[in-house]
């Protein structure tokens, strides 16, 4: 089950998409305290539960643990997508809905990726 993220959570793992790298705790804490203080431990222990979750995997160096994305920002996103059309009830009625709120720039976007990845039992 994909699991929605926290405030803190979301913060830690776009940290983690965008460097798209190992990163220490202390790596991520610098970089989220320029937004607001936090403690180490508060990061360490977020960064141990997305771990736990499956967002996040590490090694130990040291003392510390060294830790990175398991999938990409996209990826997640695709997951999430796909757990909440599962929970809906009516897969086509919430994808109607879905295509009527569409952009369109994301009309467009859906498209595109259509071209290239279309839908399984059908061919171009």
């Amino acid at each position: 089950m994909v699991r929605g993220l926290g405030e803190l959570e979301s913060a830690i793992m776009d940290r983690m998409w965008a460097t798209n790298a190992p990163a220490s705790v202390r790596d991520v804490l610098e970089h989220i305290r320029k937004d607001r203080p936090l403690a180490y431990t508060t990061v360490m222990t977020v960064m141990d539960n997305l771990h736990t979750k499956g967002l996040l995997k590490r090694k130990p160096v040291g003392r510390a643990y060294i830790y990175e994305a398991v999938s990409s920002k996209e990826a997640y996103t695709a997951d999430v997508m796909r757990e909440s059309l599962a929970r809906s009830g009516n897969r086509a009625a919430t994808l109607v809905h879905f295509l009527e709120r569409l952009t369109p720039e994301e009309a467009s976007a859906l498209e595109a990726a259509l071209q290239v990845c279309p839908p399984r039992g059908r061919s171009q």
